[in-house]
């Protein structure tokens, strides 16, 4: 046999060796001598994996706050949502009293009315309570009342709280519905002085509450400006 011959035959048995242990030379195959490719992305999965799930949270949380905010009442009521109502018509108060009364805000027109955020957990309310006591009783002709709206807490409390401390003016308690929200209330207490012509036109707050005096003077000096007809002030 001629090298050549040799050199064919010998060509030929190495391909057919190749073949049957699978077909020839495939990278990453059974032979450990050769690399295979890496493994495809799993790092990179799981980082994808944790930027869609942050994707997913972040537009839950929207979702979230969207809803709460069309919770809160109807489009134009909302317009007053994060600011104070000084300034704009008053929104409404409606609602049952501690004494099963309807207190209606629009019914009070031709008087001022000082509306008081109240809670008995307040330190302020508790401190300027006997204070809206002494302006109630220095109004009892009628040309102006208080009405108290508790924020976050229940008529039991408020209940009990009044029947100890005195105070003979409309309260609502309970489901007040969006009427903090409405007024712009970011604590209490927060006093609010509404016009004869239905207009906030005055805020007042403070860590010890409002007094009887301070109440008059403003509403002095308000009647003075002509803020009675429902300008802002």
């Amino acid at each position: 046999m001629s090298g050549v011959e040799r050199s064919e035959q010998l060509g030929a048995m190495s391909a057919g060796e190749a073949a049957g242990r699978g077909g020839g030379f495939s990278p990453g195959g059974d032979d450990p001598a050769v690399p295979g490719p890496p493994e495809v992305g799993t790092a990179g999965s799981r980082r994808r994996r944790r930027a869609v799930a942050l994707v997913a949270l972040t537009v839950a949380a929207v979702v979230a706050v969207l809803v709460i905010f069309l919770a809160l009442g109807d489009p134009q009521r909302g317009a007053l949502i994060g600011r104070s109502a000084v300034g704009q018509p008053a929104p409404p108060i409606l609602g049952v009293t501690l004494t099963g009364d309807v207190f209606d805000l629009d019914e009070q027109r031709g008087r001022w009315v000082v509306v008081n955020f109240f809670a008995t957990w307040c330190p302020g309310c508790i401190i300027e309570h006997p204070e809206l006591v002494t302006f109630s009783e220095r109004h009892a002709a009628g040309d102006a009342i208080v009405v108290t709206v508790a924020f976050d807490d229940s008529p039991e409390a408020v209940r009990g709280f009044f029947e100890r401390a005195g105070g003979d003016w409309p309260v609502l308690a309970g489901d007040v519905g969006s009427v903090p929200v409405d007024y712009g209330v970011t604590a209490v207490p927060e006093t609010y002085i509404v016009s004869p012509a239905g207009y906030v036109v005055d805020k007042l707050v403070g860590a010890r509450g409002v007094t009887a005096d301070q109440l008059d003077a403003r509403i002095a000096a308000l009647e003075a400006l002509g803020d009675a007809a429902g300008t802002a002030p």
